[in-house]
């Protein structure tokens, strides 16, 4: 299995914290946001993992080269990163990735290696991993159908529909990742370059069957703001990170 892993973005809501390096090159208990996710990823049995770089991309193509040399890592550039979002970033992969099962994932997610011991395992071919929970107009969040199914997935909808939020990180399936490239092909043609990449998931929803595993009792967090990286430095302190 492949990996995919987002990490082009600015960061600008943690200035000046990311200012000289890419966000996920923030430490937490010791290692990087980046490095607990490539241990976890090793750990999985996944060691082809396909980079989307463009902040401070020097610098992270030489921490993963330089502490991952046996890696097989691929480094995708979006030299656009500063006008464009995760749809974009991703869409870059299609000739390396589409027709692939993979793990997709954000950078800045802080999780505990049993996240993606569940997704990996989980009986569902493509799985979200998602923290129920109540949420606000920021997080990217699901709606459930019967049996775990996901019937709707991004940050506009209303929010007491809502299961929970989608964390950042999920196992796509073959016949997934054909139609959600598609689908981000129609969505960067339509001038969404700006978009999430979940903008690209929803309308496919109705056609590939997605579904989530619950992780509400992991220590995950997406770090956005200081504030949910003050959170994290307590997260990760927990014995799941041990």
């Amino acid at each position: 299995m492949k990996a995919v892993i987002l990490a082009a973005g600015v960061s600008r809501r943690l200035y000046p914290i990311t200012y000289d390096i890419p966000k996920c090159l923030i430490e937490l208990g010791g290692k990087s946001i980046l490095d607990h996710q490539l241990d976890s990823l090793i750990k999985s049995g996944i060691n082809d993992v396909t980079f989307i770089v463009g902040y401070h991309r020097e610098i992270l193509i030489d921490h993963v080269k330089t502490n991952y040399p046996s890696l097989d890592s691929h480094f995708i550039i979006n030299h656009h990163y500063f006008e464009t979002n995760t749809a974009y970033s991703l869409y870059l992969c299609n000739e390396a990735i589409i027709g692939n099962q993979f793990i997709l994932m954000n950078a800045d997610v802080l999780y505990p290696n049993e996240l993606l011991v569940r997704l990996i395992k989980s009986s569902f071919e493509t799985a979200f991993a998602v923290e129920i929970k109540p949420c606000g107009r920021e997080e990217v969040k699901v709606i459930e159908g019967e049996n775990q199914q996901i019937i709707a997935i991004g940050k506009d909808l209303i929010e007491q529909n809502c299961l929970g939020e989608f964390i950042g990180v999920a196992k796509l399936s073959k016949s997934f990742s054909t139609l959600f490239f598609k689908s981000l092909g129609t969505l960067i043609e339509a001038g969404g370059k700006s978009d999430y990449f979940e903008a690209a998931m929803h309308p496919i929803l109705s056609d590939e069957k997605a579904y989530y595993e619950d992780i509400s009792d992991l220590p995950c967090i997406e770090i956005d703001f200081v504030e949910d990286l003050d959170k994290a430095k307590e997260l990760v302190d927990s014995d799941w990170f041990k």
